[in-house]
């Protein structure tokens, strides 16, 4: 295998693993496929692609971009727990509204990012910008982990866990279930938009339909990382899910390189995603089948 493929889907993995982690929150912890990402991704490159042109260091840039995000959680929050409108459907309506509020915030459809200005990845210089992608892109999803494994081991985080687990005990135990799905959706909005301000800033722009997918990709490296390991803790399934996106990233450089047309790609995606999900469905099949083999092969031998 070609070093340049492996070390450039590192170094993007470590970038869509934080978005994978943040979908993870709401569809593992709340059971919720949250369409608030396709909209969030964006609002955060393009909050930052704007802040970075208007003389804004990357760093405030990038955590202003990872706030938008939050905020466009706790906007679909609202709508899931005191409006009661359906989840799926408060997810869809927040992207779809963001998707206005993103073209209002560039001015216009594509924010370039020239080589002059300053951004997270060129702030020191490390070697290329494959390798410096992956020193910064580690320190900021270690530094993710780190946070994210200490809050839901505190007293609110275990909570938020307890609601995804069983609202109804949750509630009877006094937690404020509402509160806590909010506090989730924000994290998790705010990760994703993180991860949308870093992919701008190392790809040089930032786009209004750059999120069209990414709950996808999202998913497959969240579904891989599942595939690879099971009952884990909470912290090291967060380590799987940077696996998870790193060969899900390493697959589509080598369909890439094989020359699969690019036009059909997001075709590839949904069916490289349908296949990840029903893995396990075909796994206890298979496990079934062997089994009934086993028995069958037992009775022969007894008779």
């Amino acid at each position: 295998m070609d070093i340049d493929i492996l070390t450039s889907s590192v170094a993007q993995g470590f970038l869509w693993a934080i978005m994978a982690i943040g979908v993870y929150l709401t569809f593992r912890i709340l059971d919720i496929a949250d369409m608030t990402a396709e909209g969030s991704f964006p609002l955060g490159a393009a909050i930052t692609a704007h802040a970075i042109t208007q003389g804004t260091g990357p760093i405030a840039a990038t955590l202003m971009g990872a706030a938008g995000g939050a905020l466009a959680g706790w906007v679909s929050g609202i709508m899931t727990t005191k409006l009661h409108i359906p989840d799926l459907l408060s997810g869809i309506l927040t992207m779809t509204g963001l998707y206005s509020v993103n073209l209002f915030v560039m001015g216009m459809a594509n924010v370039p990012l020239t080589g002059t200005m300053k951004t997270v990845f060129n702030i020191i210089s490390i070697g290329d910008s494959t390798t410096t992608t992956i020193v910064v892109g580690g320190v900021i999803i270690a530094i993710v982990i780190i946070v994210l494994v200490a809050f839901f081991n505190t007293e609110m985080g275990l909570a938020a866990r307890a609601v995804g687990n069983n609202e109804d005990m949750s509630a009877a135990n006094g937690i404020n279930a509402d509160a806590m799905k909010i506090i989730v959706y924000m994290i998790s909005n705010g990760l994703i938009a993180l991860s949308g301000s870093l992919m701008a800033q190392t790809n040089g722009y930032a786009d209004v339909s750059m999120g069209i997918g990414t709950i996808v990709i999202a998913l497959a490296g969240i579904i891989i990382a599942e595939i690879l390991l099971h009952n884990i803790s909470f912290g090291q399934r967060l380590l799987t899910i940077i696996v998870g996106a790193i060969i899900y990233r390493l697959i589509i450089a080598i369909v890439l390189e094989l020359g699969v047309d690019a036009n059909a790609l997001r075709l590839f995606y949904a069916l490289m995603l349908t296949l990840f999900l029903s893995l396990p469905l075909i796994q206890k099949k298979v496990g079934q089948v062997q089994q009934r083999r086993k028995n069958t092969k037992s009775m022969k031998e007894d008779d």
